[in-house]
Formats: structure tokens, sequence, C-alpha cells
């Protein structure tokens, strides 16, 4: 089990997402995102614009992926 918090992920807080594989936080940190734009949070709906930027780009947004997915494979194990 590793942990990455929601900035960690492009978000605007500290919640943490706890899993075995970056899939898993990848999906927890989706869902959580969803939350925060249905509040519209402030914070969060910022950080939304510039993942939004982001995501006009397939291969940009593919290697954010990829870089946060080795950032989480780095990760200890939670004790």
């Amino acid at each position: 089990m590793k942990t990455m918090i929601c900035t960690q992920l492009g978000g605007a807080c500290d919640k943490a997402f706890r899993a075995e594989t970056f899939a898993e936080v990848a999906e927890m940190s989706k869902k959580h995102g969803m939350e925060m734009y249905q509040r519209q949070e402030p914070a969060h709906m910022e950080t939304m614009g510039k993942m939004t930027d982001l995501m006009s780009s397939p291969e940009a947004m593919e290697e954010w992926l990829e870089e946060r997915e080795k950032e989480f494979n780095a990760l200890p194990e939670d004790k």
C-alpha cells in the first residue's frame, strides 16, 4: 500500500489516497476531483483549470500521467 496526496496529483489539498496501484490512486483522485467540482471548491477549481489546459494535448497529458505513475512507483510502502 502506498500513499499520494491530492497536490502530488495536480490537486489543491492534502487529502491522502492510499492504494496498491497507481491506477487505483488515479481513480480515487478523479472521484475526489469530481466532488470538488460539484462543490465548486475555489482552490480545486483553479487547479482544474490548469489540468484542463494540460488535457488539451493528449501527448502532454500522457507524459504527465507517466511521471505521476513513476513517482507513485518510487514511493516507499506505507508502514
